[in-house]
């Protein structure tokens, strides 16, 4: 019985050994067969939720990859050590901003949080479409609050030794009358401890939020938003972000262009392209795609893409982009830059192939640059738009 005992002890700490060494070493492949079946196992908010435990409790291994000197890149007077970062969504209530900055993105984006807490919408409200590796999701800005959120970020900033880049992507409540107030109060609230804010518009689940995108409302809401931060910045004014939808007419476009182009009062200091989808291209075959919300993930690729060179375009290049949508791979990123986007964001890549996905796509995109001769991500911006 004793040896049995002995064997058992010794196979057991011998398995554990082995998916520890996987783990921290992040190999793609013991993911792939081991831990994101087993989160898969769960519906996807528990999945989520078991995710944010994980963070948490620091059971997220810490990456040990270096950056390569190809993939530093400096953006509003902020030095990223790469272009690849966490898109809002994942960590919306910044309670695992430190893990997800020590897994290896260049930055981290909380959110959306809104003024007052509320739960979002009912359950279920987030469904996988595994073939085409894609998520809807119709959460509706479920957020712990402004004050919540707010101390979260302040306990990481002041006592965590925390020296990531954070932006806060603010939204509007549900029942608010006053969506400018809401974001104005956003920009107060979190003014000490963001590096960036994204005024989310753009998301397709709460009610008529993405009316805040056609012009008088935008001019009216960028106004009092640009005033507010102005106010409130120091010497250093904090970049402040729009984040548009993929379903926009060209008349919005142009509209969009125009306000934060040639209006002085609606002047931002970048984009986020895109947000998630309404339309469901390539997807009509899942049972799941008939659930209303915003698609994300691999059939958003090409569009957001698309988006991007044609926002670059529109605004000469003079306006920073942020591209998202799609980006599972160094390839997908490279094309977003290429198409004028200056930083990279990923969510769905994320859920579907855990951390290894990101220490992939950031050799991949390193090889890429150096393939055409190019020695940081500002060169590459762009290019395509050059041809």
């Amino acid at each position: 019985m004793g040896s049995l005992r002995s064997l058992v002890y010794i196979s057991s700490g011998g398995c554990i050994l082995w998916a520890g060494t996987n783990l921290i070493t992040q190999n793609e492949k013991f993911y792939q067969k081991f831990i994101i079946p087993a989160f898969f196992t769960f519906d996807p908010e528990k999945a989520h939720n078991l995710l944010i435990f994980s963070g948490k409790y620091g059971l997220i291994p810490k990456s040990f990859y270096k950056d390569p000197p190809t993939l530093k890149t400096k953006l509003w007077d902020l030095n990223f050590t790469n272009p690849i970062g966490l898109a809002a969504g994942l960590d919306k209530q910044g309670e695992i901003t430190k893990a997800l900055k020590n897994v290896g993105f260049g930055f981290v984006e909380v959110g959306s949080i809104t003024p007052l807490p509320q739960p979002g919408n009912e359950k279920p409200r987030v469904f996988r479409l595994l073939d085409s590796q894609a998520i809807i999701n119709r959460y509706g800005f479920n957020s712990d609050g402004h004050n919540i959120v707010f101390e979260r970020l302040k306990n990481l900033k002041q006592h965590q030794n925390f020296d990531g880049i954070i932006g806060v992507n603010l939204g509007k409540n549900k029942e608010s009358e006053n969506a400018a107030d809401d974001y104005v109060k956003g920009i107060e609230k979190f003014a000490p401890v963001a590096d960036y804010f994204v005024i989310n518009i753009s998301s397709p689940n709460t009610p008529g939020l993405r009316n805040l995108q056609k012009k008088n409302d935008l001019i009216n809401l960028l106004s009092k938003v640009v005033e507010a931060r102005n106010q409130l910045s120091g010497e250093r004014k904090i970049p402040l972000l729009l984040k548009i939808a993929p379903d926009l007419t060209d008349q919005d476009k142009k509209d969009i262009v125009d306000v934060i182009i040639n209006n002085k009062k609606c002047k931002v200091d970048g984009l986020i392209i895109s947000n998630t989808t309404i339309k469901r291209i390539g997807v009509y075959d899942n049972p799941n795609a008939l659930e209303p919300g915003g698609l994300s993930g691999k059939p958003l690729q090409e569009a957001s893409t698309k988006l991007i060179l044609e926002f670059y375009k529109l605004t000469n290049g003079k306006i920073p982009i942020i591209g998202v949508g799609g980006v599972f791979n160094g390839q997908d990123a490279y094309d977003k830059i290429k198409a004028g986007a200056s930083l990279i964001q990923i969510y769905t890549s994320f859920i579907y192939n855990g951390p290894p996905v990101i220490v992939n796509i950031k050799k991949e995109l390193d090889y890429l640059l150096r393939k055409d001769k190019y020695n940081s991500i500002s060169e590459a911006i762009g290019a395509d738009a050059r041809l």
